[in-house]
């Protein structure tokens, strides 16, 4: 069974020679350490005792942008693309995409391997930080850019429009959706990518009261009381079928946490995965626990230490969900009749999506 099957499947084998307590083969690594012009004030970035954080004008993002956390998203990045089988996106959108946006691209990644694969593509990736690379490839473009904002693209414009790991950052999830679907072009695709991010386990190595779930429990109410939910991997497909959307598909990863499974694809992205969360701990805590809690930085820095150690025990066999979502915006409009009070018919608009038969639920709810 491959990894990504076994990941989709109802629980993840555990190998039974993984026996020893802490994760030595990355313990050395992983504890060593609206669309404007760049103008200067945008570019002095503010600092969070030691760590970078964008300044794009009143928009608030919990997230650092200095150079740790964005090794983080490049390693998060390659453990996603293993986990989706090689594969960047898993929507059908065909071999020749022409307009495609990445919303929210960190440092570039995915919207570059984009491009590079699909030379018909124009690639935007837009985001809050300029940390992107200067040399990309011809068709790819990053814009400084607040997806929470009015879109200035123009309508009906997108074959493609990606969105990954934005979980805690968005106040308005119905208004992006909104704007996405205005701005796609017919039977164009959105594909939507989060984290769930409350760790657990399936051997109840990991249960109620254990610090794996208070850290998950402690950041998924910090966002509730920001406004900005942790939980959307949970509730996109919903959301993208009440803006419009169509043949709404939704995928469920449970993505382990170490080397623990047994399953040898599971066991390299269980490795990449620990890598990524060690790295990042610091990075998810220090904003939020500063701003919304006002703990002290000693009181976090015990907090992520206590949660390091748990992520590093082998006998932990935690894992969390990264929730696939992709649809498409209806592609054409059609008559189709209704009865009238006579008994006879009289034609009235409908909405054909790509690929489908006419339905009475064929459309926007």
């Amino acid at each position: 069974m491959s990894a990504e099957e076994q990941a989709q499947g109802a629980e993840i084998t555990i190998d039974a020679n993984d026996d020893t307590d802490r994760d030595s083969s990355f313990e050395e690594d992983v504890t060593a350490e609206s669309t404007t012009s760049l103008n200067d004030s945008i570019l002095q970035y503010r600092t969070l005792h030691g760590r970078r954080y964008h300044n794009f004008k009143d928009s608030e993002y919990w997230g650092p942008n200095d150079e740790s956390q964005n090794e983080q998203l490049d390693i998060g990045h390659h453990m996603l693309t293993l986990l989706l089988g090689g594969e960047l996106f898993l929507a059908p959108i065909g071999d020749h995409p022409q307009n495609v946006i990445d919303v929210g691209t960190g440092t570039g990644i995915w919207a570059m391997d984009f491009a590079d694969k699909f030379p018909s593509a124009q690639v935007v990736g837009t985001d809050l930080s300029d940390i992107q690379p200067r040399w990309v490839p011809p068709n790819c473009k990053f814009e400084l850019d607040d997806a929470q904002l009015e879109w200035t693209f123009p309508p009906a414009h997108f074959d493609f429009v990606h969105l990954r790991c934005l979980m805690g950052s968005i106040k308005d999830w119905p208004y992006i959706y909104s704007e996405i679907y205005r701005c796609t072009k017919p039977g164009g695709w959105i594909e939507h990518v989060d984290m769930d991010i409350e760790f657990k386990s399936d051997d109840d190595s990991v249960g109620e009261g254990h610090i794996m779930q208070r850290w998950s429990k402690t950041f998924i109410d910090c966002g509730e009381q920001m406004g900005r939910t942790f939980l959307i991997g949970k509730r996109s497909k919903g959301l993208l079928e009440a803006a419009g959307f169509v043949n709404v598909v939704e995928k469920r990863y449970k993505v382990p946490v170490g080397s623990w499974p047994s399953n040898k694809g599971l066991k390299t992205i269980g490795q990449y995965n620990l890598l990524y969360c060690v790295q990042g701990l610091e990075g998810w805590a220090l904003w939020i626990l500063t701003t919304i809690l006002r703990w002290s930085y000693e009181e976090i820095q015990v907090f992520i230490a206590q949660m390091r150690a748990a992520i590093l025990k082998r006998s932990n066999h935690s894992y969390y969900e990264v929730i696939a979502v992709y649809g498409q915006k209806p592609e054409t409009k059609t008559k189709k009749a209704a009865p009238t009070a006579e008994g006879g018919e009289e034609p009235t608009e409908s909405v054909l999506s790509a690929g489908a038969a006419p339905s009475a639920s064929a459309g926007p709810s």
